[in-house]
């Protein structure tokens, strides 16, 4: 007699695509997650920068940047760390490290920008703190989020 035992699965293209999609899912729901908490938290940390008197005046325009810029830019930027996250996950044999080493080196890259913008010293420090507030939120929680997608 012969008999089939459907119940295991078979590991194959097909299981290995399936797996793969749902690594990238997870990944990007947590990335979103961490983008919003990203969002909010340097917007909290702008707002608070602004209640101790720094204006965020950038003398290029003569203008204030407005908390909503914050939290557009943040959004912004934390999502093009997601791409790069996805990219990684996909096309390298250890994603979670060439991503802290890119987006660390992306972040040091950042921290040259406050110093072009003109602005007064208490701006130039807010925004230098503000450059590594999403960074300490969105680094961490997607590396983890790749080492545990790779194991």
């Amino acid at each position: 007699m012969n008999s089939m035992n459907d119940t295991g699965g078979v590991a194959g293209p097909a299981s290995d695509q399936a797996g793969h999609t749902h690594r990238l899912r997870g990944l990007a729901g947590t990335g979103f997650i961490a983008t919003l908490a990203a969002m909010v938290t340097t917007t909290l940390a702008a707002a608070l920068a602004q209640a101790v008197g720094v204006d965020f005046e950038v003398p290029d325009g003569g203008e204030s940047i407005p908390l909503s810029g914050f939290a557009v830019v943040t959004g912004f930027f934390s999502v093009v760390g997601i791409v790069i996250a996805v990219a990684l996950l996909r096309w390298s044999a250890r994603p979670a490290e060439r991503f802290v080493w890119t987006t660390v080196s992306l972040t040091v890259i950042s921290l040259i920008l406050p110093f072009l913008s003109g602005a007064n010293t208490a701006t130039t420090t807010a925004l230098l703190g503000l450059h590594l507030v999403p960074a300490t939120v969105m680094i961490p929680t997607l590396a983890r989020s790749l080492r545990t997608r790779t194991d």
